[in-house]
This record gives structure tokens, C-alpha cells and sequence, in this order.
């Protein structure tokens, strides 16, 4: 199913022997558009520190009462690895983090790294994580280029080839693999009142220090396209340009 990830902040997080805090933010990598890691804020046990958990950690989700239950417990958290979420994820730090957990350092496409979760075949050319995570190390890139905030890229300019279409409002994931199929984007003072889907198939590329987004449609494709409806399944708007 998909999902807005605005509406899964907040869900509480459950370990398999109680709950250990809220999801305040999610990571995604910019080449997969795919979740890579959710952002705890830890309750009072953990003074409020923020960890990073992988949706490979992940059960069923109890949609119902907003919880995701994981399959850790609150002592292996209280151990992980201290990460600086207000800062730049380095590869050494989610070396740490997998080595801590025993999560497999599968490439993003593989099943292993998301446990099965339907993920596998998506991205066979991808290398394995801890091979790409030494090979950038080893070349004097410590962090991961392509390691992004949910909450950094909400806002950015979207540019059609023929001008600027609005910003992004939100993200919609779906809840079986998380990954990212579409952007919700406000069109604001260009189409006043009117908010469009744009497919990550179509973003030719995002462009970090100017905060904008590329996308393969024209102005006249967005302003033509159908008036987004949260009550309407996503994927009757995949074909629309």
C-alpha cells in the first residue's frame, strides 16, 4: 500500500520488550529513492537521544494503533552505535551500526539488506553496502553522497524543463519495500490551490546546493495533470505524463 511519509511520523517504535521511542525523521538514498533508515527520538530512558534503525529491523506494522514493532531489544538500542543525526551520516558510522546489529551488508536491492521485505531484483547492479561504503572511505569520500533527509528535501524547488512547478510537500512510500514512488508537490503561486504527484521515475536529478529538484515534464504537463487527492489510490496517477 502507499503511504505519505508525513503521516508515519510519530508512529511509535516497539521493541521486543517495550517501546523505546517515536520515528521523528526518515533518510533515503537519492539513487533508489528508498528509505533508508528511520529516526528514533528515544523516550526519557535514553535522555531523548535519536537512533537510527533500518527497515530491515522492522515486523508487521500495527497500522491501527501506529506502532512499528522491530526485532531488537531496547538493550541492543541502548548500545547501538551514537550517531549525530544533526549531522552528516558517515560510511565508518553505518559500517558501526550493521556490525552492531548483524544486519546484512547487502547491496540496497538485495532482499537480504531489507530482510525479505520484497526489495530483491530492484537493484541487482548495486554492489554490496559495506563494499561501496569501504571503496568511497578509501577514496577520501568518508560520508555517503547519496544518504538524504526527508525533512532537508521537503521545501526544495521543482523545476520542469521549461521552468519551476512548486515545491515538495511530501513523500509516498510504499509500506512493503519503502521505497519512494512519488513526490507531492505544492504548486503554490504557479497553479494556485492545486497540488500534483510527480513520479521519482521521471526526476532527472536533484541538485543539492541550489534545494531543487529536475523533473522530464514541462509546465504545461503539470498544470494539465489531474488535481492530487489524497482519497485516490497513488498509482492511478503513475501514467499521467
Amino acid at each position: 500500500m502507499r503511504r505519505n511519509v508525513k503521516s508515519l511520523v510519530g508512529f511509535s517504535m516497539g521493541a521486543t520488550d517495550g517501546e523505546f521511542g517515536k520515528v521523528e525523521e526518515f533518510y533515503f538514498d537519492d539513487e533508489t529513492w528508498t528509505i533508508r533508515y528511520l529516526i528514533v527520538k528515544t523516550g526519557s530512558w535514553l535522555f531523548g537521544r535519536k537512533v537510527l534503525i533500518s527497515p530491515s529491523a522492522l515486523k508487521e506494522p500495527d497500522w491501527a494503533n501506529e506502532t512499528f514493532p522491530v526485532k531488537l531489544t531496547k538493550a541492543q538500542i541502548k548500545h547501538s552505535p551514537d550517531i549525530d543525526t544533526e549531522r552528516t551520516v558517515s560510511r565508518q558510522q553505518e559500517i558501526d551500526l550493521y556490525t552492531h546489529y548483524g544486519w546484512p551488508y547487502m547491496g540496497i536491492g538485495g532482499a537480504g539488506f531489507y530482510g525479505g521485505m520484497g526489495l530483491s531484483g530492484m537493484m541487482e547492479s548495486r554492489v554490496p553496502f559495506e563494499e561501496s561504503i569501504l571503496a568511497s572511505t578509501h577514496h577520501d569520500k568518508p560520508v555517503d553522497p547519496h544518504l538524504r533527509s526527508i525533512d532537508e528535501v521537503t521545501g526544495y524547488r521543482i523545476h520542469a524543463t521549461n521552468g519551476e512547478i512548486g515545491d515538495v510537500e511530501d513523500f509516498i512510500i510504499d509500506d512493503k519495500n519503502w521505497r519512494i514512488h512519488f513526490l507531492v508537490v505544492d504548486t503554490g503561486h504557479w497553479f494556485p490551490g492545486k497540488k500534483v504527484l510527480i513520479a521519482t521515475k521521471w526526476i532527472s536529478q536533484v541538485k543539492w546546493e541550489e534545494s531543487a529538484v529536475y523533473a522530464n515534464i514541462t509546465v504545461n504537463e503539470v498544470k494539465n495533470s489531474p488535481k492530487y487527492d489524497p482519497a485516490v489510490h497513488p498509482e492511478a496517477y503513475e501514467n499521467e505524463f
